[in-house]
């Protein structure tokens, strides 16, 4: 299946992955991102367009082109400035994704919504692996206005019948992301030549690549039945940051002392892992191994940050 995609958010980390991924594909891939464009994955598009959601211009756009698939991905993502400042987080995420989804029902009722969700939702969890079915407890105002925006999803579909799914992506990671723990790592390892962290070490987390999350997308928006359904996106393996960060030390074959503060910031959730089944019975399967994952990114980070 093939097709017209538009994605919002195009030109942040995951925005260009999946527009790469739908292009190679033979999809025309239409970008909405508030970057100008000079910092758009052009070559992955057929066309772009500069502005920041909410803004009307989104139904002009929509009627111009009537997609098949939309996938939002633009959004703020940062759980600690969700509690400094949750007023930013709260239109960013709940109002525009409430915005994008009354635009596709006055000028594209038809086109299957994917939204871009996260863990998040489910704080921590008092048993895992974590399946969609298990009652989200949020921790952070970044989790609970993605848990309301899931609802307005659920609300678009039974009032509307726009066909909507959400997607709980558990911890992204992959060359261009420049935040969050494997960025820090490689950043303290690289630069600073010391790796203090923070936590305790034993916090656990879901790591899924980029590329594997566009592959899921694609295999959600032309197989899922779209009825504002939830689908975990991870691989099901559960890594502490103590292994992930000796990962790290190892292919940068570096001898720094790894050491953590015992700190975990408020908001954060202690232990993740996802049961994937439920994405598994559509056919995926993640691809790419987190050893192999983490020496490609490490790799990156070196070409980044020094050069070489």
């Amino acid at each position: 299946m093939t097709g017209s995609i538009l994605i919002t958010g195009t030109a942040g980390f995951l925005g260009r992955y999946i527009a790469r991924h739908f292009s190679e594909l033979g999809w025309s891939v239409v970008g909405i991102d508030s970057s100008a464009s000079e910092n758009a994955p052009l070559t992955n598009l057929s066309a772009y367009y500069t502005l920041r959601l909410p803004d009307s211009t989104l139904n002009e756009i929509l009627q111009k082109h009537q997609p098949d698939i939309c996938i939002h991905c633009a959004g703020r993502a940062a759980v600690n400035l969700s509690m400094s400042e949750p007023t930013p987080d709260f239109y960013a995420n709940t109002v525009v994704n409430y915005e994008v989804l009354n635009a596709l029902r006055l000028s594209a009722p038809r086109c299957r919504f994917i939204y871009l969700s996260s863990a998040a939702v489910y704080g921590n969890p008092g048993v895992l692996p974590i399946a969609e079915a298990q009652a989200p407890a949020p921790v952070s105002p970044y989790g609970f206005h993605k848990l309301q925006s899931e609802m307005l999803c659920r609300e678009f579909t039974q009032v509307y019948s726009l066909p909507t799914a959400s997607v709980r992506i558990f911890s992204a990671y992959g060359p261009g992301l420049r935040r969050q723990v494997l960025w820090d790592t490689c950043q303290k390892v690289i630069v600073q030549k010391t790796v203090t962290l923070q936590g305790t070490g034993n916090e656990s987390r879901d790591f899924v690549h980029a590329l594997d999350i566009a592959r899921a997308l694609r295999i959600i928006a032309c197989d899922a039945p779209m009825q504002g359904e939830v689908y975990n996106i991870a691989t099901g393996q559960e890594v502490t940051i103590r292994e992930l960060a000796t990962l790290v030390l190892r292919v940068l074959d570096s001898d720094c002392t790894l050491q953590f503060d015992g700190v975990v910031p408020s908001g954060t959730p202690l232990n993740w892992q996802a049961d994937v089944s439920k994405l598994e019975a559509l056919g995926f399967t993640p691809s790419v191994l987190l050893e192999r994952g983490v020496k490609t990114y490490a790799n990156w980070c070196l070409a980044e940050l020094v050069g070489v």
